[in-house]
C-alpha cells in the first residue's frame, strides 16, 4: 500500500479542516515546498495536494503552488480543487501534477467528464466524498443524493479505475477511518483502485487498510498533530 501524504492549501498555505468546515480551520505551515520536500526527504514517494479556495470557489487558485512543489520535488502529486472544466484540468497537468481529482464536475457534467476520459484517462481520479453515503461537491459545501457507489460504479464503467473516497464525518476528526465504508466499496466494484481517505489515527490504521486491501491510504490531520512519524509512515508503505 502506498501512503500518501496530504497538504490542503488556503492563501497558499498548509492547513486541515476539521470536518470539512472552512471555519474549523488549523494553520500548519506558510511554506508547502518545506513540507513536500520533508516528506520526499523521509522516503515517502506521492503527495495529495488539496487546492481548498479552489474547491470552495469553483476554479483552482493554488497552481503556482503545485507547479512550484512539481518543479522541486520528484514526488507525484495528485491535485485537485476547483477542477470543473478542460481548461483547468490542463493546466493542473501542464503545472506538473501526475493526476487530478475530479469532484463536483462529475456529478454535475458527467458528460462532459466522460469526454474527457477519452484522452486523458490514466491521469484521472473520482473524488467520491461523501456524508451518510451520498456524495458531496463544492468543498463539501454542498450535499447531493448521489449514492457514492453508484457514482464510483458509472465511473469505473466509463475507464476512471481510481477513486479516492472521504467520509466526511471522519476528515480532520483522529477518529478512525470509514472502514466499513471501504469494505463495501471494494466488494461492489472489483477492481478499483480505491484511496483511503480521512480519520487515520496511527499506524496501526494504515495497517489495517493494507489487510483489507486498499491500494493506498491519504495521511493529513494524524501527521501535522504528531499521532504518527513520517518514518511509521514510511515503514508501513515498505512492508505492504
Amino acid at each position: 500500500m502506498i501512503v500518501v501524504p496530504a497538504i490542503d492549501l488556503i492563501d497558499g498555505m498548509v492547513v486541515r479542516l476539521k470536518g470539512g468546515d472552512y471555519s474549523k480551520k488549523s494553520e500548519y505551515s506558510k511554506n508547502p515546498l518545506d513540507v513536500a520536500k520533508s516528506f520526499e526527504d523521509g522516503g515517502l514517494t506521492h503527495l495529495h495536494l488539496v487546492d481548498l479556495d479552489g474547491a470552495k470557489s469553483g476554479e483552482p487558485r493554488n497552481l503556482k503552488v503545485l507547479e512550484t512543489l512539481c518543479k522541486n520535488t520528484n514526488l507525484k502529486i495528485d491535485f485537485g480543487g476547483g477542477i470543473k472544466s478542460l481548461s483547468s484540468l490542463k493546466s493542473a497537468l501542464s503545472a506538473g501534477a501526475k493526476e487530478v481529482n475530479l469532484g463536483s464536475v462529475a456529478i454535475k457534467n458527467p458528460e462532459e467528464v466522460f469526454s474527457w476520459i477519452l484522452e486523458y484517462k490514466d491521469s484521472l481520479i473520482l473524488s467520491a466524498d461523501c456524508r451518510d453515503k451520498k456524495v458531496s461537491i463544492s468543498g463539501w459545501q454542498e450535499d447531493t443524493s448521489e449514492n457514492v457507489i453508484d457514482l464510483i460504479k458509472l465511473y469505473f464503467d466509463k475507464g476512471i479505475t481510481k477513486c479516492v473516497s472521504t467520509d466526511i464525518s471522519k476528515d480532520g476528526m483522529l477518529s478512525g477511518p470509514s472502514f466499513d465504508l471501504y469494505s463495501e466499496i471494494l466488494s461492489s466494484v472489483k477492481g478499483i483502485k480505491l484511496v483511503a481517505s480521512g480519520g487515520v489515527r496511527d499506524k496501526k490504521d494504515l495497517e489495517e487498510l493494507a489487510q483489507m486491501g486498499l491500494q493506498y491510504a491519504i495521511v493529513g490531520k494524524a501527521f501535522y498533530e504528531n499521532r504518527i512519524t513520517l518514518e511509521e509512515m514510511v515503514e508501513v508503505q515498505n512492508a505492504c
